[in-house]
This record gives C-alpha cells, structure tokens and sequence, in this order.
C-alpha cells in the first residue's frame, strides 16, 4: 500500500499559513532548526510530492525559483510533484511539476505508480489533504504543533473528520514544536 501522508506545521490554534499565505511565522519560532532534521529523515520515504497551487506559488515566489531552479532539486531532490490547480502557473525549470485540474481521484493512478510503494507526502494545503480524505486515499497525518497563533488564515485541515477515524500513534518534541502523528481510517 502506498502511504498518503499529510505532514505539515500549524499554529497552536490551527492555522498554516497567516491571510497572507505566508508562513514567516513558522520560520520565527524557536526549535524550527531542530524540527527540521527529522524531516530529513521523513522526506527519504517520499516518492511523490502534492500540493496545491496556493503553496507552490508560495514555494515558488518564497525560494525564488523561477530564478534559481536549481534550488528544487535542493530542496525536493527529484521527486516527481503534482499540483492542483484551476490556474496556469509557471513550471520551474528542470522539475518534474505536473499540472493537474479535477478530482485526486482522478490522478491517483499515476500518482500511485510514480511514488512506487514509496509514500506520497501532500505539502498543503489542508483543502487538498481534506480531498484526500474526501476520496478515502489519506492515511497519516503528521502535524508539528508551533507555539504560535494568529487571529485568522488558512486552517489546518477545513473538513470534519471524526475521532472514529483518527488514531494517535505518537506524540513527540523537537525544539519548541509538538509532534503529533495520526493513522487516518478509510470511510
């Protein structure tokens, strides 16, 4: 089985990224260095990366991409990426980014075989992770809780899904971050 994780940071009151998209204020807490070196050993596993247009532009305008392409491979390595988008949005040159419009349901064949039993890590935002719970394909959310908040933004996860559905399989620190890792249960 192939695992489609959802492995992101939030605010201690549950947003990702402030009304703005920007996420300054998880590079501002204290610990994130820290934090940081467990995902190395996370991204290892990853055979496909997702995410939805609002975070690639922020990925692609935060890194300066479009300048420096050679920063993706850096950064990501040469996974394969999708993108959900309803836009047209710039390709970083040397990439493989994959465009896609409709339904995960619908690309998850070729999401699946080009992970190749490895995982499938969903970047952001929470609506997409949401549409692959939506679509019975997420597994695990892994959620870094930040000693931060802000008054509004883009929340962690916009879908109701049940504690019938969630499991806690660890609790974890790394600096001054909160480490919660959950297996998601099929509909």
């Amino acid at each position: 089985m192939t695992p489609v994780i959802f492995h992101t940071a939030t605010t201690l009151n549950g947003f990702l990224a402030d009304d703005s998209d920007s996420l300054e204020w998880l590079f501002a807490t204290p610990g994130a260095d820290e934090a940081e070196q467990d995902f190395s050993a996370f991204l290892e596993t990853v055979g496909v990366l997702v995410m939805g247009s609002t975070t690639y532009e922020w990925v692609v305008e935060h890194e300066d991409l479009l300048a420096h392409p050679e920063k993706w491979t850096e950064i990501y390595g040469d996974r394969v990426t999708w993108v959900f988008t309803s836009r047209a949005l710039p390709r970083v040159a040397g990439a493989d980014v994959r465009f896609a419009t409709g339904a995960v349901s619908s690309e998850w064949p070729q999401i699946k075989a080009a992970a190749a039993e490895r995982a499938v890590w969903i970047v952001g935002g929470g609506d997409l992770a949401g549409q692959f719970a939506d679509a019975g394909l997420l597994s695990e959310i892994r959620v870094s809780i930040a000693p931060a908040t802000l008054p509004s933004g883009r929340p962690l996860l916009p879908r109701r899904i049940g504690p019938d559905r969630l499991h806690l399989e660890s609790v974890a620190r790394a600096g001054q971050f909160a480490e919660l890792r959950y297996t998601v249960r099929p509909t």
